[in-house]
């Protein structure tokens, strides 16, 4: 059974077209927020995925916010907004991330911020994903 969504996103149409995502979203007041720690790419026993790669580690890191959704009760769907983090100052390093966090999102374009930072916590650790999801309770 799927629950209705709690999110709702909004596009101002007096804003350009060329963001690839809603530029805000809502969830209503009764509506239980969900907090995620930002999602590594880390494997099972605690090492780094993908070493070298934006995109391998994007995908992983979406896996494991997967992971940390599901536990919460929640899905990918209920995600009212990210924030991307990627440690390098070229903008395709930081495309090439973006593009498998936009692609894991679908339609549910979630209001995102995408930044190039210096460095991130693991060793070898390129991306991290943060995000704040809402959801119904029946």
């Amino acid at each position: 059974m799927v629950m209705p969504s709690a999110i709702t996103l909004i596009r101002a149409a007096s804003l350009s077209d060329v963001a690839q995502y809603a530029y805000a979203a809502t969830a209503p007041a009764e509506s239980r927020l969900i907090f995620l720690a930002g999602a590594c790419p880390l494997n099972e026993d605690g090492s780094t995925a993908a070493i070298g790669n934006y995109a391998g580690q994007a995908a992983k890191a979406i896996e494991n916010m997967q992971a940390a959704l599901t536990a919460s009760g929640a899905s990918l769907q209920d995600v009212i907004s990210t924030r991307v983090l990627v440690a390098s100052t070229r903008r395709e390093d930081l495309v090439a991330a973006w593009e498998v966090v936009r692609d894991s999102f679908g339609d549910h374009d979630v209001p995102s911020t995408l930044l190039g930072v210096t460095v991130l916590g693991y060793a070898d650790q390129l991306v991290e994903i943060e995000a704040v999801a809402a959801v119904l309770d029946s």
